[in-house]
């Protein structure tokens, strides 16, 4: 399994990318988010390794938050690669966050080749899944995602924990929690 790349840009397109990895050229399908922030020259991507009967595919990303989106995905019945694709191409991973906390069917039906049928399923899919955990992992997303998980161990629902969350400031699980319960008593 191929997890991730680090080489130099030979060519370059919106859908995919050739990275030269010591003598060996990689075709890598990328998102349109990944194209705009991607130079022609040293590139390190994440990678998800698609085996399939007839091909095996490599999906690069910038950031773990995309490759986590991607392959959480890719796991929801009716989303393959090229769906998933187009919606780490329409959507940031914390604007997709945003969109299935908030349950927006239109947000995700705004995605190239998404019908409403797709679009339900996908947040349905998706509603149990914590959108945090998509996000990268970076000190501040970590302290947000265990604030999150220790109110909701107090019996707090996702939604309200979210809605709160999204107004704190804090930047330690501690002052999160804090200014969260505040907030939450309020709604």
């Amino acid at each position: 399994m191929i997890v991730g790349l680090r080489g130099v840009v030979v060519h370059k397109e919106p859908a995919f990318v050739h990275v030269d990895v010591s003598g060996i050229v990689y075709e890598v399908f990328i998102s349109l988010q990944s194209f705009s922030a991607i130079g022609n020259d040293k590139v390190k991507l994440f990678t998800s390794h698609v085996i399939r009967e007839d091909a095996q595919l490599l999906y690069g990303f910038l950031e773990i938050g995309e490759k986590k989106l991607f392959e959480r995905l890719i796991k929801i019945n009716g989303v393959g690669p090229k769906v998933a694709m187009a919606i780490c191409s329409t959507y940031t991973p914390e604007q997709f966050a945003l969109i299935i906390n908030n349950k927006d069917i239109n947000g995700v039906k705004k995605v190239p080749g998404i019908g409403p049928k797709n679009a339900g399923r996908i947040l349905v899919e998706l509603s149990g899944f914590d959108a945090e955990l998509i996000l990268s992992s970076e000190p501040k997303n970590l302290a947000f995602t265990q604030a999150g998980e220790a109110l909701e161990s107090l019996g707090f629902k996702k939604e309200k924990i979210s809605k709160a969350l999204s107004s704190c400031s804090g930047s330690d699980t501690a002052s999160l929690v804090k200014e969260a319960l505040k907030l939450l008593q309020t709604i």
